[in-house]
């Protein structure tokens, strides 16, 4: 079993930027594949970025060149680093996490999640 508590969320202006942290605990953390999605109002849910166990990483082409996904396994933390922020961005941010090697994409394939993080980014 992962419980994953997400932090960080806010409100910042247009061009700024956010980190959000997930803290995950439970056994071998070290092994899972750990990604960041989104879920804007209205809007299906949506794939942001994942790293899996050795740093391979995948981003969205939305946030390509603009987030940076990192984890600390000593720490069982998973970082978003958002840069260049845009209005478009708001949304719920969710940290999920699944027992895979690959870097997922695929939202169904993650077991575990966290409650979820509020960005706004105002224009």
């Amino acid at each position: 079993q992962v419980q994953l508590v997400e932090s960080g969320g806010g409100l910042v202006q247009a061009g700024g930027s956010l980190r959000l942290s997930c803290a995950a605990s439970g056994r071998s953390f070290n092994w899972y594949t750990m990604g960041w999605f989104r879920q804007a109002p209205g809007k299906e849910r949506e794939f942001v970025a994942a790293i899996n166990w050795n740093g391979g990483t995948g981003y969205a082409d939305s946030v390509k060149g603009r987030f940076a996904i990192s984890r600390d396994n000593a720490k069982n933390t998973v970082l978003l680093q958002m840069n260049s922020l845009k209005p478009e961005d708001t949304a719920v941010y969710y940290c999920a996490a699944v027992n895979m090697i690959g870097v997922v994409i695929d939202s169904f394939r993650y077991d575990y999640w966290g409650q979820g993080t509020q960005v706004t980014v105002s224009s």
